[in-house]
């Protein structure tokens, strides 16, 4: 094996670079090393490079950026059953301790030892060779190559999303963000049977997009004076009456974090419907608490994945039930990895997911 390991390190905030680091060493018998052709440049990699910090995760040392990635199998350990040099994975880049009630009740994104690439401390897996627990990668299907590996990871994030929600066959869901977990979410929606799905964005052209990957029907709120949160229940009102919501939707999914947004969203929900915040904006926001009591709202939170997420997603992609190339917009190589990183930031119309090639 190559000696040579490039990475994209995050040095501290604002500062990124290709390193030449050592090959990483196996953590346990049970590890594999698994040489990563494709890695996804998701919000919370820029979020850690603008800010040093999400929420009590804050860089105090360089990391290696990146963690949503498939590759091929270059290493097994003594232990490993599973897997053998030469398979092609995705990777689940979060390892849990396995041990702890939440592990053992199989709610393992809420184990507090847990490590997750390119959350501080930990390495991401921007690098040419990255370590991980056997059983912590998934054989991809013949008909799935790297890239559709690479989205295995944000697919999962709106699996979960949906089984939060315990989201049922012929139920309305409401979905804010046009993004690529928002649309996944509408679309991992439409798989599991709702009856109707709305988009809500800002941007038209991911509305446009939204309208032909999982939404039945789209709704771009307009800008309107005077008090935020009134003018939020009558962005909810609109919606309602647009989409044909009737007294509201039975699910909400929130995948935004913006303020408008969780605001309409609870004034858009039914009596006893189901709200769930998967999007991270501000810290503290005004919440419309009272009617949320008076509704009887369900609340709740997503945070990554539980047990049997990734599967659900290898199977949903692998079936062609969604279509994950469709979300990728641009490509670069490992160079280029800043370049890439400057594109995803900027907010541009017209890219939705960014693609980083692996060091061959």
């Amino acid at each position: 094996m190559a000696a040579e390991n490039p990475a994209f390190v995050l040095r501290k905030v604002k500062d990124v670079a290709i390193e030449q680091r050592g090959v990483p060493k196996l953590r346990s018998d049970h590890d594999v090393l698994v040489h990563v052709a494709q890695t996804g440049i998701c919000g919370s990699d820029v979020h850690y490079w603008q800010r040093g910090r999400i929420g009590d995760f804050i860089l105090n040392s360089p990391i290696i950026l990146g963690h949503e990635s498939s590759g091929t199998v270059a290493e097994v350990g003594p232990a490993v059953k599973n897997l053998k040099v030469g398979d092609r994975v995705t990777i689940e880049p979060g390892v849990p301790c396995r041990r702890c009630d939440y592990c053992r009740q199989g709610a393992y994104n809420l184990c507090a030892d847990t490590v997750f690439a390119a959350t501080p401390p930990w390495d991401g897996t921007l690098q040419k060779f990255y370590p991980v627990a056997s059983d912590y990668c998934y054989k991809l299907p013949d008909q799935m190559d790297f890239e559709e590996g690479a989205m295995v990871e944000p697919t999962a994030v709106a699996v979960q999303i949906c089984k939060v929600a315990d989201l049922r066959a012929n139920q309305t869901v409401l979905v804010f963000g046009a993004g690529p977990i928002g649309v996944l979410c509408q679309a991992v929606a439409k798989v599991y049977g709702a009856k109707k799905v709305v988009g809500v964005d800002i941007s038209q052209s991911r509305l446009e997009f939204a309208k032909s990957y999982g939404a039945d029907e789209i709704f771009l709120p307009p800008r309107l004076e005077g008090d935020p949160v009134e003018a939020s229940e009558k962005i909810a009102a609109m919606i309602k009456e647009k989409c044909g919501l009737g007294d509201g939707a039975d699910v909400v999914l929130e995948c935004t974090g913006a303020e408008p947004c969780i605001q309409a969203g609870v004034f858009a929900a039914r009596k006893g419907g189901t709200y769930v915040q998967a999007g991270m904006g501000k810290e503290n926001i005004v919440f419309p608490i009272t009617t949320a009591c008076i509704r009887a709202l369900t609340i709740k939170g997503s945070i990554r994945y539980t047990t049997g997420c990734y599967p659900s997603a290898v199977d949903l992609i692998a079936s062609g039930k969604i279509d994950v190339k469709r979300l990728i917009t641009n490509r670069f190589r490992f160079e280029e990895a800043e370049q890439a990183f400057e594109l995803v930031k900027a907010s541009k119309e017209g890219v939705f997911k960014v693609m980083i090639a692996g060091v061959e």
